[in-house]
């Protein structure tokens, strides 16, 4: 279904975030090898971008962004920081944004792909995607129905996640 929607060559940015909390509505995980090869049946695959904030002190995080690594993703992250805020039961909040080094990759390397996949639902990234429409990026988002933002549904193709659920699900 996928390759009705690109052209050329595709590159993937995952909001890593945005779309933990996708699934987590969905009530299923997703297999980042199964999703990796199902893009690589499918069209023709660039490269994979992975954006987020992790703990260094979690060592299944760890591993897991390892894991992505050795299948070819290309890991971005920042560490967590936890924001003071009285407003919060455990005093803050933790957090952690890539928007900006996921849309700067993206900008650099434009004029290495002919395709943009967008894993995200989050607002803020119109305006890349605006960008991206103005210099001839076909441009898609991956995301849940009720989990993206209008803006994003009127400037790129929008693919909702269960449309793939029984291509890129965790087990059985």
């Amino acid at each position: 279904m996928i390759n009705k929607f690109t052209k050329g060559k595709v590159y993937i940015f995952i909001d890593a975030s945005n779309i933990y909390h996708s699934f987590r509505k969905l009530g299923w995980k997703v297999d980042f090898l199964k999703l990796r090869d199902y893009f690589r049946k499918n069209v023709k695959l660039g490269e994979i971008f992975y954006y987020t904030a992790y703990d260094p002190d979690h060592s299944k995080q760890s591993r897991f962004l390892d894991f992505l690594e050795i299948a070819g993703y290309i890991v971005r992250k920042k560490k967590v920081k936890f924001i003071k805020d009285n407003n919060h039961d455990e005093g803050g909040f933790h957090k952690g944004n890539l928007d900006v080094e996921l849309t700067i990759d993206s900008v650099d390397s434009k004029d290495d792909f002919d395709s943009f996949v967008l894993f995200s639902g989050d607002s803020d990234f119109e305006a890349l995607i605006k960008y991206m429409r103005v210099h001839k990026k076909k441009c898609i988002v991956i995301s849940t129905k009720n989990h993206i933002a209008i803006e994003l549904i009127r400037q790129a193709k929008f693919i909702d996640l269960k449309k793939l659920k029984s291509e890129i699900k965790k087990g059985p």
